[in-house]
């Protein structure tokens, strides 16, 4: 007997979109998508730094039902992006669903049911709630002594004040990770005075970052199988040349990485002084993998300079180092990352019993194939913990999880369960193995990074897309605790 269910999303960036239109199409039209902003398009929404763009290439880096022939370079900028994800939830009439500037706040399993509430009081019941929350959307701010008492404009990248003129100014960036080495890029030319604080540097993989022109674009309008063709050359190349190298540090295609990064930093810094300060210490790709046709040009512009002195705290005129020198400026750019450990969090989420996310998370963050929880039933995560946040594109990582999900959904509307929750001890199997696996993984060998949790494990995906593609086809049901 065929059962009527009532779906709360959470989250309107690129997985609750690909949710509410794959729902539909599965044939379900009760759902209510909660977005705490007043616009879809998550991480490329809040991100609006000079120089953002997506180290996927384009053409891969959309839905599947979706190609867009339209992308301008091979790398595409971040307002491109976020275009393109508007343009998807106008076209597949996404915005009747959401409820813009509704944060949720609270999510608890009571009676065989989740109860919803938001920020603005909203109170809301259904049968099964989708956690389309993303990786990267808390800002990470540093823990440095004196802040707060900059006297200039200080903002995180995430949260970069367009009202603030760089042009001629004295720019500070704290932080050399991908979101860093963009900006640099971005605004060497314009600023007075540029500093980028390192800690650690970073291997740089060179890339064209070419741009299509209106005959390849018109061409790719009118012959889709051409669109198509290139995604899966894309695709297959993609897999075949990175997802699967980080995941054998002694893998082939990871010393052609290597190889690559290195010949780059050699050939490309003239100043054998500032090559070495450039040079890590760690094997490339063991951080996330920074791709850039540019930036070894642009920290070698007039304008800029790299300090790698420790801070030692920050003053209202500027940066003091620990050699003690102060560092002044006007502007202070915090390109510290995220707190990719959040997940649904702050949110409180209680589960079956009373049981406390935050309790059941309180060493770290974990679910079954990254998507269920134990005593959790009937909440699936996309891009949830432990998930190939690292090595796959997450549009197609999201596509994967979600033909799994329906499946699961599919027993509670067919009456074959009311409750869907996976079983511990198969989400104590899998950890044991994925941990074991991880040993074998690049990110393991010798460096600090954010895909590593409290044990220096990698909080990431460490077997190849082919397994993940398996695991994803066809859920084992007795992994799961069907209540009927």
């Amino acid at each position: 007997m065929s059962r009527s269910l009532r779906f709360i999303v959470v989250g309107a960036g690129m997985s609750g979109i690909l949710a509410v239109i794959r729902l539909r199409e599965a044939g379900y039209e009760d759902i209510t998508v909660y977005e705490k902003a007043a616009r879809p398009g998550g991480t490329w929404r809040e991100n609006t730094y000079p120089g953002l763009a997506c180290d996927v290439p384009a053409h891969l880096y959309t839905y599947s039902f979706e190609p867009n022939p339209d992308w301008r370079e091979r790398f595409a900028s971040g307002s491109d992006i976020q275009r393109y994800f508007e343009g998807v939830a106008e076209r597949h009439r996404v915005y009747e669903c959401v409820r813009f500037n509704e944060e949720t706040t609270r999510c608890e399993f009571r009676a065989g049911r989740w109860h919803v509430r938001t920020r603005r009081g909203t109170e809301d019941v259904a049968d099964v709630v989708i956690a389309a929350t993303g990786v990267l959307h808390h800002p990470s701010y540093p823990d440095i002594p004196g802040l707060d008492s900059f006297g200039g404009a200080c903002f995180h990248t995430a949260r970069w004040d367009h009202g603030v003129t760089l042009a001629g100014k004295r720019v500070g960036i704290i932080g050399t990770g991908s979101t860093a080495v963009q900006i640099v890029s971005a605004i060497v030319k314009e600023v007075g005075r540029l500093e980028l604080f390192q800690r650690t540097p970073q291997w740089i993989l060179p890339i064209d970052n070419f741009a299509y022109s209106e005959e390849e674009r018109r061409t790719y309008r009118e012959q889709p199988e051409k669109l198509r063709k290139l995604r899966d050359d894309l695709q297959q190349s993609f897999s075949r040349w990175f997802t699967n190298a980080v995941i054998d540090a002694d893998s082939p295609q990871l010393v052609e990485i290597e190889r690559m990064c290195r010949e780059n930093l050699e050939q490309n810094v003239h100043d054998p002084v500032l090559r070495e300060k450039l040079r890590p210490n760690y094997r490339a790709a063991c951080k996330r993998l920074i791709m850039s046709p540019d930036f070894y040009a642009a920290i070698q512009h007039p304008h800029a300079a790299l300090v790698t002195e420790g801070i030692e705290r920050i003053e209202s005129r500027g940066v003091r180092t620990r050699d003690g020198q102060l560092h002044e400026l006007d502007v202070l750019v915090l390109a510290t990352g995220f707190r990719a450990d959040r997940f649904m969090r702050p949110a409180e989420v209680t589960g079956r019993d009373g049981v406390r996310l935050d309790d059941v998370w309180a060493q770290r963050p974990s679910a079954y194939l990254s998507i269920t929880i134990p005593g959790f039933p009937n909440l699936f995560m996309l891009n949830g913990p432990n998930g190939p946040v690292g090595n796959f594109s997450l549009i197609e990582i999201a596509e994967l999880q979600f033909d799994y999900v329906l499946q699961l959904i599919a027993l509670l509307r067919d009456g074959r369960a009311r409750e869907v929750a996976p079983r511990q001890t198969a989400l104590d199997g899998f950890e044991a193995e994925r941990v074991a696996a991880a040993r074998h993984t690049v990110w393991t060998t010798g460096c600090k990074s954010w895909y590593l949790d409290d044990r220096g494990v990698p909080a990431s995906w460490p077997f190849t897309i082919e397994r993940f593609k398996d695991e994803m086809a066809r859920p084992r049901l007795e992994a799961f605790e069907l209540v009927a």
